[in-house]
């Protein structure tokens, strides 16, 4: 069995998909279109050129899934936290910060007794992160 998360957003799904890809060091594997569907004829034209699914591999086994939801379907996140785990505390540094960029700091990185760097994040995309590090 496993778990993997699945976001939505409200037609922003392709520009976090790229931060995330770069954010992450991930490899996007898939970005469908709605219009490139079989989908395409009951979504608006306007709608077409959103995502009907992107995959973002992490690379060790993790997947980061997405898709833009029609604004009426849109629903804030809210009771859960993509939990990402770095290796070391500057990998901590690196990603907590651009997450935070354009975004909400809900607990500032920092040392923990369960790891040497630890912080809650909203990105600019309302995605909900917890971000900390292996090493203690």
């Amino acid at each position: 069995m496993r778990a993997n998360a699945h976001l939505t957003f409200r037609g922003e799904c392709e520009a976090a998909f790229r931060f995330y890809e770069q954010t992450l060091g991930g490899q996007l594997i898939t970005m469908l279109r709605y219009g490139d569907s079989p989908m395409a004829a009951s979504v608006p034209p306007d709608w077409r050129d959103k995502i009907v699914h992107a995959t973002l591999s992490l690379g060790d086994g993790s997947l980061l899934l997405g898709a833009d939801v029609e604004p009426e379907h849109y629903q804030q996140p809210r009771g859960f936290y993509v939990l990402l785990t770095v290796a070391t505390a500057n990998d901590a540094q690196r990603v907590f910060s651009a997450l935070a960029e354009g975004g909400r700091v809900e607990m500032a990185l920092q040392k923990t007794f369960w790891s040497e760097a630890f912080g809650v994040v909203v990105d600019r995309f309302g995605v909900p992160w917890e971000v900390g590090c292996e090493r203690m």
